[in-house]
């Protein structure tokens, strides 16, 4: 598979060593554009892929593109991609809050495949979320599908409004988590405990948790009650979350996340 990359930025690469880690391609079909030249250097010396300062010559080497750039980049790089791209070639886009309709309309081309990754796919532990364009073949469909596991787990969607939910709970998810996991340690100092003992405790506490959670066929709220003990120690921390309206915070976080995910693609 040729896959060639608009944007050589950290997701970019992200993706480039996920699929050449996997083998799922090798270094000589894979192309790499960006404008900077210290970065194209960097790209070739530590992956011995392809890299060029010119998007046209990175498109012409690729059956699956993949558009890595900054939404600020969007409008330039469309402008320039507009009608250069052959029918045959799978476009795949992780810019978010890029709307598959205005990928269209503006590159003028049908195969479009969005994506939305989290960071934790730079350890090949992501998720990702994504949907197609009816013209995306059935074999494009199992091209993409092997890019985005080589980065954790994937999900299609055949509507394309669940992506700016998902943008909200997974691509942003992870923020949330570290912010817990923040105060938790911070928490855990002030109450004595040394930062290093603290960090390991947290660390490993909600690594342990997920994949608890993850391997048991109970739901969360029941793992929750297995763990508080009425009249103890977790049932007391579990009071100040209630009274400061832990769950109503995170539901209206998320929603706030939601409605910036829809505002970007407007």
């Amino acid at each position: 598979m040729k896959i060639a990359f608009i944007g050589g930025g950290n997701m970019g690469e992200v993706i480039t060593s996920a699929i050449l880690r996997q083998d799922l391609s090798t270094p000589r079909a894979v192309s790499i554009s960006d404008v900077d030249q210290t970065r194209r250097q960097y790209l070739t010396e530590t992956y011995g892929v392809y890299a060029t300062g010119s998007n046209l010559e990175a498109l012409d080497r690729g059956d699956v593109i993949i558009l890595a750039i900054k939404p600020q980049h969007l409008v330039e790089v469309m402008a320039e991609l507009s009608g250069q791209l052959k029918p045959s070639q799978l476009m795949l886009s992780i810019v978010a809050g890029a709307r598959i309709q205005t990928l269209q309309n503006k590159l003028k081309h049908h195969s479009i495949v969005r994506v939305m990754p989290n960071t934790p796919a730079q350890i090949s532990q992501g998720i990702t979320v994504w949907t197609a364009t009816a013209e995306v073949s059935e074999k494009q469909k199992v091209w993409a599908s092997s890019i985005l596991r080589t980065m954790g787990k994937e999900i299609y969607v055949t509507d394309e409004k669940y992506l700016d939910m998902a943008t909200a709970v997974s691509g942003s998810g992870p923020a949330y988590v570290f912010f817990f996991m923040e105060s938790l340690t911070q928490a855990a100092v002030a109450i004595g405990l040394p930062q290093d003992i603290a960090r390991e405790l947290v660390f490993q506490t909600v690594l342990g948790s997920a994949n608890f959670a993850q391997s048991s066929t109970d739901e969360l709220n029941e793992l929750r009650r297995m763990v508080t003990s009425p009249g103890g120690t977790t049932a007391e921390a579990i009071k100040i979350f209630e009274q400061g309206q832990f769950g109503e915070l995170v539901r209206q976080a998320v929603i706030a996340a939601y409605n910036r995910a829809r505002g970007l693609g407007d």
